[in-house]
């Protein structure tokens, strides 16, 4: 017998299986509670469809000190920013701009320091995607991207205690700015599955001169929630693939 989620999803059961593999590929594989696409009592919980879209929310701005390069450009990106080059990190296609960073890349690849602003936290997000796509930097990943706290504590136990798995890594084809402040910005990033779409959503917040992941409470997926797509008519289409 088909759930309520399977009857109203346009892409059914298939897609919802893409979703929890994208999302896998998103933290390593391991760090995506799968119970977050999973109701208590078995059934698929509902993915929400663009029928259900998100308001988008614009606050002010201000200008920031930090590692990443300064920029007086603080307008919510209603198109593809330009971009000095793409390039390859940890085998995800990502942006590099001398005006939004990132400004520093560690030895182990991990890519960093953006501006603070709206479109440097677009940068910074779709460079999330390519720092969680290296497995075998999970810990070294988790420490540098995520804002500290007891939320955070508990990726890094999960991750300890996960087996490893070895997953092909996504590509990101547009970003749609739910919403902006000083020091927060909530990016959702579409991600091709299978001949449609999927989102995640990504919130960063400023700490310590640059932009962080916020982890999700205990027993949630980082990236949720997810959405279904069926074209990027929702987002603002920009990728280097």
């Amino acid at each position: 017998m088909r759930s309520d989620s399977e009857e109203k999803s346009p892409f059914g059961r298939g897609f919802v299986a893409a979703c929890i593999v994208v999302g896998a590929v998103l933290l390593c594989g391991v760090l995506l509670l799968v119970s977050a696409l999973i109701s208590d009592d078995g059934h698929q919980a509902a993915v929400r469809t663009p029928d259900a879209p998100v308001t988008t929310r614009v606050q002010p701005v201000a200008r920031s000190s930090g590692c990443g390069p300064g920029t007086d450009d603080h307008a919510i990106p209603s198109t593809a920013p330009s971009v000095d080059s793409w390039e390859v990190s940890r085998r995800v296609v990502v942006p590099r701009s001398r005006t939004f960073g990132p400004a520093r890349t560690d030895p182990d690849g991990f890519r960093h320091c953006f501006a603070h602003s709206p479109t440097g936290a677009v940068f910074a997000a779709y460079n999330v995607v390519a720092a969680f796509a290296d497995q075998d930097q999970a810990i070294a990943t988790i420490r540098k991207l995520m804002v500290p706290g007891p939320d955070t504590d508990a990726l890094l136990r999960a991750q300890r205690e996960a087996e490893p798995s070895d997953s092909a890594p996504t590509q990101v084809a547009g970003f749609r700015v739910v919403d902006a402040a000083q020091d927060r910005a909530t990016i959702m990033l579409a991600l091709p599955v299978e001949s449609a779409y999927m989102s995640i959503t990504v919130t960063v917040s400023w700490y310590d001169g640059d932009w962080r992941v916020q982890p999700p409470p205990p027993g949630e997926a980082l990236g949720a929630p997810f959405s279904q797509h069926r074209d990027l008519g929702d987002f603002v289409a920009w990728s280097g693939v």
